[in-house]
């Protein structure tokens, strides 16, 4: 599998219709789906965005093998892949909170979604 994480929040994750496919509360104006390849990239960019924001945050495992849309990286370093369309229920394998320290800092996920995670079906998603 050829992961990539996307964060967002819980309470929009959680709901949004599980038979739909997902899509981000900023997709409707920016058009597509951020994501990051690396766990420790994840980490760093959600904090440096969203350090100040409340609430609960999960961690989407996507393989990207899986995914329909278009996927761009628009970056030099191929490390932020951009979806370009809605992202179908069945490519995310895998749905998990984010930690985080005391002063909003996001905490790195686990690499591999084999390792315990809370597959979509279990929270509600499909």
């Amino acid at each position: 599998m050829d992961i990539t994480f996307h964060g967002t929040l819980a309470a929009h994750f959680d709901s949004l219709n599980p038979q739909s496919p997902y899509a981000p509360p900023d997709f409707e104006w920016e058009g597509f789906i951020h994501c990051t390849d690396g766990e420790r990239r994840l980490a760093d960019t959600l904090t440096a965005y969203y350090r100040d924001s409340p609430g609960d945050w999960l961690v989407l495992y996507i393989d990207k093998g899986r995914v329909e849309a278009e996927i761009r990286y628009e970056d030099p370093e191929r490390v932020f892949p951009h979806i370009y369309g809605p992202l179908n229920r069945d490519a995310i394998v895998a749905v998990r909170a984010l930690g985080r320290t005391s002063d909003g800092a996001f905490l790195a996920p686990q690499r591999h979604a084999s390792q315990t995670l809370t597959p979509p079906a279990e929270r509600g998603q499909v």
